[in-house]
């Protein structure tokens, strides 16, 4: 499996307070960031895989969510997780 659960602490330790620290905004971000360029990879093998885009689609909603909380409630933690990550926005 591409996502053991070492790969996911290690994330939430990267991007959040600790390892144990899932529930923060960042570390919910940067895991759905990590799971949307593996199925983005997946996709352009498998052009077909209809269930993996759908997937995909809602991935990428529930983390423009969780940036648009995360910008409303403090643009300081928002700026840093986009620069940490790469992401465009």
């Amino acid at each position: 499996m591409y996502l053991t659960t070492e790969k996911k602490q290690e994330i939430f330790a990267k991007h959040g307070k600790s390892n144990a620290d899932t529930g923060s905004a960042e570390g919910q971000v940067a895991l759905f960031t990590y799971r949307i360029n593996h199925l983005t990879e997946h996709l352009k093998v498998n052009r077909k895989d209809f269930n993996t885009e759908k997937s995909l689609v809602r991935l990428v909603g529930k983390r423009k969510a969780l940036l648009d909380y995360l910008k409303n409630k403090d643009i300081e933690r928002y700026r840093a997780i986009i620069a940490e990550l790469g992401l465009r926005k």
